[in-house]
């Protein structure tokens, strides 16, 4: 099969179909899209922005595309490197070797867990600092002359900020780098951010999430894999330093969001005035939750794609949630991810409400007596990020790998899952499949298939592709995953194990070889 032949191919199995509905549902979207990018320029240069306010309007419009911009690529990348692993890299090490130079790096021992966890602050990290970028101060204040129920549906809940970063930050390069891995890490941009990922999980802030691993690896019973040597001396000494470090940057972070949510002292005291400070406290760790229960979902949903129908047990609210999530040809999969991280960003800016401090520095209110620049740090609220990333992302998403079933047969989960699907079929990010489409023809993005083959082709070619079994306590993050590179099905039902498949194609060879002679 000729490349043409191939690009052809692959593009028929993996574009999605331009139907009347969906025409409607892009259009609608880009217009949506369009309406918010308008709204948080409206709300920039009127000053209604913490940074614009802060700062000046421009350097809020600097800060935002640049945010935009990176978070795309930790969005896309990550894509990337949970689903090359299986793939022999010699395949693509002289077509692609920046690919391959991040290949090299992240698959060496256990660095993509390390640059998963790294990975994981940044998202938050930046997604704060787009919210600080692109949220009203106040969402009273008239912008552009809109009526009371648009502004409170875009600016009070969010709508605008959120379908902004959803569509331009994260779903639209998601949706590239799903079917076109080896092509889209194939920069040096990818390398820095692998890099800087890396760099950030080494300094150790998120490392008390790897005291909940083992944890829950000893209540669970089930070992953490792992690709290095056990850690002793200096190294051991250095981790378990890290660890306490970790938990003392954690209970500070929750102490202050705490005591300022009590005092009345952040963001959302003056969004909304009529939310009591206890009442604050307990939505605070309401939406955290939310959050955890979406990242320990995808966990345990891709666990419960690769096991067969018979072996998912019968439980009643894991079997409706099985029968709902697998319905039909699989897409309930990849809609719940869309779905999902809408509602991710969504509460990742309302938590960002109430870890945002509004104490004005040098008037001796500073919390805890620290020092103005300190207090200007804090007013940020990048201390909800950390906090946010360890108790509502990292441990949730270690929960769920040890215990997939539990998540699976909660009544909470299923009705998340109804949500998550409801919002992909409404369309308000529908736009990124367009948007993807633009970025693929620019770029010049081709589908995986193109330079590696499929999964089968692979094992015909005698490069069949690694068998990984579950790992207790691996992260995976909040992307597109649960196929194979290069594979047309949603959920790899009819792949067969490549070491299986390896040994019948040879078999076969064999056989027709004796035949022939």
């Amino acid at each position: 099969m000729t490349d043409a032949t191939k690009e052809h191919s692959a593009a028929d199995t993996h574009d999605v179909p331009l139907t009347p509905i969906n025409l409607i549902r892009y259009v609608g979207s880009l217009g949506m899209l369009a309406f918010s990018i308008a709204i948080v320029g409206a709300l920039i240069f009127t000053g209604n922005t913490r940074v614009a306010k802060e700062a000046n309007p421009w350097v809020a419009v600097a800060v935002t595309v640049l945010a935009v911009t990176w978070l795309s690529m930790i969005e896309g990348s990550q894509a990337s490197l949970v689903g090359l692993p299986p793939v022999d890299p010699d395949l693509y090490k002289e077509s692609h070797p920046v690919t391959y130079k991040n290949a090299a790096l992240v698959f060496r021992g256990d660095n993509l867990d390390r640059y998963l966890m790294g990975r994981q602050f940044m998202v938050l990290l930046v997604v704060f600092v787009i919210n600080q970028c692109t949220s009203p101060l106040d969402p009273t204040v008239d912008v552009l002359g809109l009526p009371d129920g648009v502004k409170f549906v875009f600016l009070d809940v969010g709508l605008a900020s959120i379908t902004f970063t959803c569509v331009l930050g994260q779903l639209t390069t998601q949706v590239n780098a799903s079917h076109m891995m080896i092509d889209f890490i194939n920069n040096y941009f990818a390398v820095f951010t692998v890099y800087t990922a890396m760099f950030i999980e080494f300094l150790g802030i998120m490392h008390s999430a790897y005291l909940i691993q083992n944890i829950l690896s000893a209540v669970s019973g089930k070992p953490i894999q792992t690709n290095e040597p056990p850690k002793s001396g200096f190294t051991f000494a250095f981790y378990w330093g890290r660890v306490l470090m970790s938990l003392a940057i954690l209970g500070f972070c929750v102490t202050v969001n705490i005591v300022a949510l009590l005092n009345g002292d952040t963001a959302v005291a003056v969004k909304y005035p009529s939310i009591k400070p206890g009442l604050a406290v307990f939505l605070m760790f309401f939406f955290m939750s939310i959050v955890g229960t979406l990242e320990g979902m995808q966990i345990a949903f891709f666990a419960f794609a690769k096991i067969p129908a018979s072996e998912r047990g019968d439980s009643y609210f894991a079997k409706k949630t099985c029968d709902l999530l697998f319905a039909g040809n699989g897409q309930n999969l990849p809609g719940f991810m869309i779905g999902r991280q809408l509602t991710v960003v969504a509460s990742f800016f309302l938590v960002g409400s109430f870890t945002s401090m509004t104490i004005v520095p040098g008037e001796g209110n500073n919390i805890f007596g620290v020092s103005d620049g300190a207090q200007a740090f804090l007013n940020y609220g990048f201390q909800g990020a950390v906090m946010t990333t360890i108790l509502a992302s990292i441990s949730w998403q270690f929960a769920a790998s040890a215990y997939p079933l539990a998540f699976m047969n909660n009544p909470i989960t299923y009705i998340l899952l109804i949500v998550a699907l409801a919002l992909e079929f409404i369309g308000l990010c529908a736009s990124a499949w367009v948007l993807a489409r633009v970025q693929k023809a620019v770029m010049g993005f081709q589908y995986d298939e193109v330079y590696i083959g499929t999964p089968e082709e692979r094992i015909e070619n005698d490069h069949p592709d690694k068998e990984f079994g579950p790992d207790m306590g691996h992260l995976t993050g909040g992307g597109f995953m649960g196929h194979q590179v290069g594979s047309h099905d949603a959920l790899d039902g009819p792949v067969p194990h490549s070491k299986d498949a390896l040994e019948a194609k040879r078999s076969r060879d064999a056989l027709e070889a004796q035949e022939a002679a």
